[in-house]
């Protein structure tokens, strides 16, 4: 960075920048740790010479917030994928259900705009489609924050919720289900994702938000459906048709890259001796209001009555259980995939 044509290239700087903010986020709180210890050494060792109680009071409350400290660090750093510090595409899709589903996508986008809001992150829709009386049938949303694609690809699957249909006038329970889908944003240089446009159906449409005076005028939203896989991506929240291909495009190659590591992980899975689901559509989470109120994560173990916080955007807990369960997994996994075939 301190070369003088440092900027001639621009993107190329940027993504050096990146990367540069990528490695100080795990060498300085490193360092910070190995300087408290340091502080805390000297200072027991002082301690404990001046028989000074007091002194090694301080020092046990020190060591415990440090311990606490590290135990965080330690599950980010299980974010150590090529791109889980990246920005995400967020996918939430209505399964079945009807009104019921399509309310259910409109629950789980406020849950995660709460999220991403405690998290510093910020979110933009680029694509959404309406339900056909309430809610939304699905929406994507454009998160930007540092890693979070390594947080949220452990949202990916089925969300089940159990609940009195507001919608029902004579109060039944329902049950109702969405489908999570969660991307890295790569940039073009590092994709090596190859798109033959012969294999495209590009649909043009109005866009149904706000925005330009081209909104609902004339057709500057764009569809596109990636024929051999049946991905199928949109983008309307840009101005003009070529700004939205662009987005669409940038989507369907992350759509595209992720599916090839879950088919990946599918196979490392498969010699490890290790049961995981990893497809899209897989069940993930369940809700339930009533007759009771719980909510638990079937890839964490993790359950919780306490539904409502979980809706307001309460998710660390499954996240940090599901990096905390691949700490305890991977010497197994590593021992399986390295044994010799009988």
């Amino acid at each position: 960075m301190g070369q003088p044509n440092f900027w001639t290239d621009q993107e190329a700087a940027r993504r050096t920048v990146q990367e540069l903010k990528r490695l100080k986020a795990v060498v300085e709180p490193l360092r910070g740790f190995q300087r408290r210890v340091s502080d805390i050494e000297e200072l027991l060792t002082l301690a404990a010479d001046d028989g000074d109680a007091g002194t090694l009071a301080e020092c046990e409350v020190d060591l415990a917030g440090l311990e606490r400290e590290v135990e965080a660090f330690q599950l980010k750093a299980m974010l150590s994928g090529p791109y889980d510090s990246r920005d995400a595409f967020l996918t939430i899709q209505a399964g079945a259900g009807g009104t019921e589903a399509c309310d259910w996508v409109s629950m789980l986008l406020r849950m995660y705009s709460r999220w991403m809001e405690r998290k510093g992150y910020e979110a933009a829709i680029i694509d959404s489609m309406e339900g056909d009386a309430a809610g939304l049938r699905s929406v994507t949303l454009d998160v930007k924050g540092p890693y979070a694609y390594g947080y949220l690809k452990s949202e990916v699957g089925v969300h089940r919720l159990v609940r009195i249909s507001p919608f029902d006038a004579q109060a039944r329970r329902h049950t109702s289900f969405a489908s999570v889908d969660v991307a890295p944003q790569l940039d073009e240089a590092e994709v090596d994702v190859e798109i033959d446009e012969k294999e495209l159906k590009v649909d043009r449409f109005r866009s149904g938000g706000p925005g330009g005076q081209n909104v609902n005028k004339v057709e500057t939203a764009v569809r596109i459906t990636h024929l051999p896989t049946g991905i199928v991506v949109a983008a309307q929240s840009e101005r003009s048709q070529h700004q939205n291909r662009a987005v669409a495009m940038r989507l369907l190659k992350a759509r595209l890259y992720a599916r090839r590591q879950e088919e990946r992980a599918a196979e490392l899975a498969a010699l490890s001796g290790t049961k995981m689901a990893v497809s899209f559509g897989s069940q993930r989470r369940n809700y339930v209001l009533q007759p009771y109120k719980l909510a638990k994560d079937l890839a964490a173990d993790v359950e919780t009555s306490d539904v409502e916080g979980v809706l307001d955007g309460d998710l660390d807990q499954f996240i940090e259980a599901v990096l905390r369960k691949k700490i305890g997994e991977q010497p197994a996994q590593a021992a399986a995939v390295g044994a010799p075939s009988s």
